[in-house]
C-alpha cells in the first residue's frame, strides 16, 4: 500500500509538471496532437500506479518522452505554418455574409443541429443574426453577429456599422495566407505594393489584416523576431 502511495505521489508531480510544460490550455482548447499526448500520459500514469510489478521508470520515461516530443512539435509548428496546418488543421468558414456554406459543413461532418447547438452556447438562438462563423481547429465555433445585432458602443452610435464580414488575416508571422486572398477583392501584389510603400517586406510583418473595404492593418515584428 505504501509503495502504491509513493508511486502515485511521484507520478502526480510528474504529470502536473508535464502539463505545465506543455502549456496552460483548457481541455476544450487542445489541438488534436496535444489531446492525444494528454490521453497517452494519463493512461501511462494509471498503468504505472496500478501495476506495482512494473518498474516506475517504465512509466516515467515514456511520459517525459511524450512531453519532449510535444514541446519539439510545438516549436516546429511555431516556425512553420505548413507543419502547423498539418498537425492542427485549419479554421473553416461555415457562414460568410450571412450565408451558410453547406458544402463546408458536409466536409466537417457537421450537422445543422451541431451548428445550432454551438451557437446557442454563445447565446445565439437565431442563426439569421449571424454574419460570419468559423470552426476553429479545436472544433469550437466562433461567431460574429450582423451589424444590427451587435452591442451598442460610442463608436457605433456615432457611425453605424454596415453588414460585413470581420477583418481577415492575410499575413501571419511573415507568411502570406493564400486562402484569405480568394475571399477578398485583393491580391498579393497589391499587399506587397502597400508594404513597399511603408518600407516593409513580408518577413517584417507579424500580422496583417484586411477588412471588407480593403483597409490594411499592419503589425510589424519586434526586433529580434524577424526572419
Amino acid at each position: 500500500m505504501l509503495t502504491v502511495f509513493i508511486r502515485g505521489m511521484i507520478l502526480y508531480v510528474l504529470v502536473i509538471f508535464s502539463v505545465r510544460l506543455m502549456g496552460k490550455r483548457q481541455i476544450g482548447d487542445l489541438s488534436p496532437a496535444e489531446l492525444v499526448i494528454t490521453i497517452l500520459i494519463s493512461n501511462i500514469a494509471t498503468l504505472s500506479i496500478e501495476d506495482v510489478s512494473v518498474p516506475l521508470f517504465t512509466g516515467i520515461i515514456p511520459i517525459l518522452t511524450l512531453v519532449c516530443l510535444d514541446v519539439l512539435v510545438s516549436y516546429i509548428s511555431l516556425k512553420s505554418r505548413k507543419i502547423r496546418h498539418i498537425i492542427s488543421g485549419k479554421p473553416k468558414i461555415v457562414i460568410s455574409n450571412g450565408v451558410i456554406d453547406q458544402n463546408q459543413l458536409k466536409t466537417l461532418r457537421y450537422t445543422v443541429d451541431d451548428l445550432m447547438s454551438s451557437l446557442r452556447t454563445q447565446g445565439i438562438f437565431d442563426i439569421t443574426e449571424v454574419q460570419y462563423a468559423v470552426v476553429e481547429t479545436t472544433g469550437a465555433i466562433s461567431a460574429y453577429l450582423k451589424a444590427d445585432r451587435l452591442p451598442l458602443t460610442p463608436k457605433t452610435l456615432a457611425q453605424p456599422e454596415t453588414a460585413s464580414d470581420p477583418p481577415q488575416a492575410i499575413i501571419s508571422d511573415g507568411d502570406f495566407i493564400k486562402s484569405a486572398e480568394s475571399r477578398l477583392d485583393l491580391n498579393e501584389q497589391e499587399v506587397l505594393k502597400e508594404l513597399k510603400r511603408k518600407h516593409l517586406e513580408t518577413g517584417d510583418v507579424f500580422l496583417c489584416t484586411v477588412d471588407s473595404q480593403g483597409k490594411l492593418y499592419i503589425i510589424e515584428k519586434q526586433k529580434g523576431n524577424k526572419k
